[in-house]
């Protein structure tokens, strides 16, 4: 990853870390962290091909930083044609960035102790961001809208995603609580000023 490239997801990181320090409430960390997202999207050229790789039996989930104090973290998922995730949750604020491909997300609520979709199915194109939340709606299910190629999004959330304890539902709204972990083997060292 060249100095061009790794500036991209640097500037994205500090410029975040820069808003937390302020203690906002949620609302304004998912509008100008939305703000913030944006541009790291417009530009498809500083993932490192590490963190872009699909597998072909499921989704994987990189780790491309995740803050010192835990107040968030980014990552890469990397979906494989026709793969999706079970109905789970988050319960920590979270934005969804797609960046190559396309993804399909249709929200849950549990209503009389089941499982219910919660509107129309949103479909994320290039540029498009999306916000999940205990307060703006947390349970949901992604796939990749496509059967034949790899679609990636990166993802922001507001704890080390990876460590934190969550849930995956049945038709029946019972919950199986997982901690998701991550695929990385290794974390992108994007304070390395050294590339050119």
């Amino acid at each position: 990853m060249s100095e061009r490239q790794h500036h991209r997801l640097r500037d994205f990181v500090a410029q975040l870390a820069a808003l937390l320090d302020q203690q906002p409430d949620e609302a304004v960390i998912l509008e100008r962290g939305s703000e913030l997202l944006r541009p790291l999207l417009q530009h498809d050229d500083w993932l490192d091909d590490a963190f872009a790789q699909p597998h072909p039996q499921h989704y994987q989930q990189y780790l491309l930083y995740a803050d010192a104090q835990q107040r968030f973290s980014v990552v890469s998922f990397v979906w494989g044609p026709g793969q999706q995730t079970p109905v789970h949750d988050h319960r920590v604020w979270g934005l969804i960035g797609m960046l190559r491909g396309a993804e399909v997300s249709q929200g849950f609520r549990l209503d009389n102790g089941g499982l219910v979709a919660d509107g129309a199915p949103v479909r994320l194109e290039p540029g498009h961001i999306d916000a999940v939340s205990p307060r703006v709606g947390d349970i949901h299910r992604v796939s990749n809208a496509f059967d034949d190629r790899v679609s990636l999004s990166i993802h922001v959330y507001g704890a080390n995603i990876g460590a934190v304890s969550r849930a995956v539902y049945g038709e029946d709204g019972s919950e199986k609580p997982f901690i998701s972990g991550y695929s990385s083997r290794y974390l992108p060292n994007i304070w390395d000023l050294s590339h050119g």
